[in-house]
């Protein structure tokens, strides 16, 4: 009992937080006030560590350089995670790319038909939709990553270091000097040493974990966030109640929360509605 109150404590402290903020930035809606007044009186789930805050998705016009042929003039879209928690991004094709702290992702507005290439600059965990026809590719300093249909994260730093570990699928990576190639497997992962491919078994188990602990979603639509929160939880998963609602955009962070609380406060933040449908949450007006 001293535990559940010493949560329930915890709880209440993070959203007076969360609303005094959006208060003081004039981001709540008169719905959404009533809601948090309303708020300790419908709170029935677990504890709850999440940040609602205004963001944006910065499109800059550049050259983007495509290996083997012309510069093509295209909208780029740039993240950079200057934060803490992961910064998670669903890409045009689908693919969600998960962005660690100190690094930047770089991609088109839209893809090419024959190719999907993106740039990365740090560390990420890389969920790539299968697309046979358009070959996925990441661009690093030193190295050229091509998948069709995979899972794994990928380090790649100015000094060099570079490592990638595949949770399932397989990858290739091809050294940008001297032709070195090598085929990455499931449960496989490959260093650079020496300015050489170094293959071996993966070691580290909890290299993907780390990506999902704390998120942080910034200007995604609501359908996006429920297919990367839902595929982290196996025995209930939240559902919007019409296919528009899917498309409303948000903010938002979870940290370590249970499917219940972080559709708790996605209804806060949207100003929704949610009812329990056997193993669903269902989000409605």
């Amino acid at each position: 009992m001293i535990e559940v109150n010493k949560n329930r404590t915890k709880t209440d402290e993070a959203w007076e937080r969360l609303y005094a903020r959006l208060d003081e930035d004039h981001l709540l809606t008169e719905a959404g006030r009533g809601r948090a007044v309303r708020r300790k009186l419908l709170l029935q789930w677990g504890t709850l560590a999440a940040a609602v805050i205004a963001g944006f998705v910065w499109l800059a016009s550049t050259l983007w350089l495509v290996p083997g042929s012309e510069n093509i003039d295209l909208n780029l879209v740039t993240q950079e995670n200057k934060e803490a928690s992961t910064l998670v991004t669903t890409l045009e094709d689908g693919s969600v790319v998960y962005l660690a702290q100190e690094s930047t992702l770089q991609y088109p507005e839209h893809f090419a038909t024959d190719k999907r290439m993106v740039n990365l600059q740090g560390e990420a965990f890389f969920d790539v939709a299968k697309k046979q026809e358009q070959t996925f590719l990441i661009e690093t300093e030193k190295v050229r990553i091509e998948v069709l249909g995979t899972a794994f994260n990928v380090r790649s730093h100015e000094d060099g270091l570079f490592k990638l570990s595949v949770r399932r699928g397989k990858v290739r990576v091809s050294m940008k000097q001297g032709g070195q190639s090598v085929l990455v497997n499931a449960g496989e992962t490959v260093t650079l040493q020496a300015q050489q491919l170094q293959l071996s078994e993966t070691t580290d188990f909890d290299a993907f974990g780390r990506y999902t602990r704390n998120i942080r979603f910034k200007d995604e639509c609501l359908e996006d966030v429920l297919r990367v929160v839902n595929a982290e939880a196996s025995d209930l998963q939240i559902k919007t109640g019409s296919s528009v609602l899917g498309k409303r955009k948000l903010t938002i962070e979870f940290e370590d929360s249970s499917p219940e609380a972080m559709a708790e406060l996605i209804c806060w933040a949207l100003a929704l509605k949610c009812s329990r449908e056997g193993d669903k949450l269902i989000l409605s007006e």
